[in-house]
């Protein structure tokens, strides 16, 4: 343990010799890393103030984000095998950057602008999948290393009107509170809120269309997002994690045979306050699959979202809710379960018809109660989560209630400087139960975990 700490540390000292700059609050719409206001924390005079939305780049803009995270946990690595009571108590350790990321930005004008991010993951490039159609529909593998690079954005946004941009190319789809703002500032503990990035994919971005803009002032100001974009896959539905596996992007090209709609609202009328709903909608994820013969009926996907973020100088506060459903779900299981051999999904079903993800957090902020010491900007945490990707399934299949999850965190949160957060959490996760308190049919798992993460502009021309 202490090797590991002291790794932590050293590359918290690295991450702060190269992330000294001002922080910014981005808006999402129209920047390719978007971060959420912030406390400074440079001297004591400072550490209360607000830094500023940040669009004031001539030409162009170089940052990124990244993290590192350690966890200690003590159950296993398989909740549905060998034992009937869920997780083995096994204790193990485990250490990672989930990932590092690198966004640029470029003016060509002052109405046309070229957005970019990159994103590693696990420190490796994957494995690629291929169709070969002249070989009866095979698939073919070629596995060069463990983790992911992905093309994460890729667009150009034309500026006609405050209230009218519009921008093509490779799209972070804003469904629900953490896929538009999963910068690891967003957010409090050492890794993404559990229940949304269970259940959909995370990041979530799509090839497509999409129209934005802000309207209205005052107490009465508005921003909205309306996208056309790829839709899920129905070959990557499953038991564990509902749609999250349909996200496309291992082959060459994306199916678009039944796109997928995306429509955002949030109102932004009170300061600090953001509430916003989103609705995503795919007429048929089947026509999406590797193989249109590999399914004779439509499955359609709605989900639906709410979420709000509330921030001053002491409170930070959010909370999401996530309702989705997936016409027949039971269909889809039962030629899922045929699927090749080869191909690149789990296989495991049921998939359900309907699932559903809740969650709140709120952090106060020790600097901004005692004011006039030199307390530093430390945010103490408590988070809820409850998920469940088997909330009703159809037909003969029965949920399965090992994936009902309920998650108590608890943390701290250092701001060391104001793009820089060193993190630190314990969690429970109840399995088989929707109670917020008491046990769950199936052992808890329990880890602490501690992180280290930046995110921000490194130079702006």
């Amino acid at each position: 343990m202490k090797s590991k700490i002291t790794l932590f540390a050293l590359g918290a000292l690295t991450a702060a010799q190269a992330t000294y700059a001002t922080d910014v609050n981005t808006e999402a719409k129209s920047d390719s890393v978007s971060v959420v206001k912030t406390i400074v924390a440079q001297n004591h005079n400072s550490k209360l103030k607000q830094v500023s939305q940040d669009d004031d780049y001539q030409k162009f803009r170089f940052g990124g984000y990244g993290e590192m995270v350690a966890a200690f946990k003590d159950y296993g690595i398989n909740r549905f095998r060998g034992s009937s009571t869920g997780n083995k108590k096994d204790h193990r350790n485990t250490i990672s950057i989930p990932r590092f990321v690198f966004a640029f930005d470029y003016k060509f004008s002052p109405r046309w602008t070229l957005g970019t991010e990159i994103e590693f993951e696990s420190g490796g490039v994957g494995t690629a999948y291929e169709i070969e159609n002249a070989e009866n529909g095979e698939y073919e593998t070629e596995v060069e290393k463990g983790g992911e690079v992905a093309l994460e954005q890729f667009h150009i946004t034309y500026k006609a009107f405050d209230w009218l941009h519009v921008r093509a190319g490779h799209l972070i789809l804003p469904i629900g509170l953490t896929n538009e703002h999963h910068e690891p500032i967003n957010f409090f503990g050492t890794t993404r809120p559990e229940g949304e990035t269970t259940i959909i994919p995370s990041t979530w971005h799509e090839n497509g269309l999409e129209i934005f803009g802000s309207f209205g002032r005052g107490y009465a100001n508005f921003d909205y997002q309306a996208i056309v974009s790829a839709g899920l896959n129905a070959c990557g539905f499953d038991r564990n994690n509902w749609v999250q596996g349909g996200k496309q992007g291992i082959f060459e090209e994306d199916n678009f045979t039944s796109p997928a709609y995306t429509f955002r609202l949030n109102y932004n009328g009170v300061p600090g306050l953001r509430v916003g709903a989103s609705f995503y909608y795919c007429a048929n994820t089947t026509a999406n699959s590797d193989k249109l013969t590999e399914y004779a009926f439509r499955a359609p996907l709605r989900i639906y979202t709410a979420d709000a973020q509330y921030k001053n100088s002491v409170v930070t506060a959010r909370a999401n809710f996530m309702w989705g459903s997936l016409t027949n779900a039971d269909r889809v299981s039962s030629v899922n379960t045929k699927l090749a051999n080869q191909a690149p999904y789990t296989r495991v079903v049921p998939v359900a018809h309907k699932a559903v993800s809740y969650g709140a957090e709120v952090g106060l902020n020790l600097a901004g109660i005692f004011r006039g010491t030199n307390c530093p900007v430390l945010y103490p945490f408590a988070r809820y989560d409850y998920y469940n990707p088997q909330k009703q399934c159809e037909g003969l299949y029965v949920e399965d209630h090992r994936c009902e999850v309920r998650k108590w965190t608890a943390g701290v949160n250092w701001y060391a400087l104001p793009n820089l957060v060193i993190k630190a959490d314990y969690s429970t996760r109840q399995i088989g139960t929707n109670k917020m308190f008491g046990k769950g049919k199936y052992n808890s798992e329990n880890e602490f975990s501690i992180g280290v993460a930046y995110v921000g502009w490194f130079t702006k021309r």
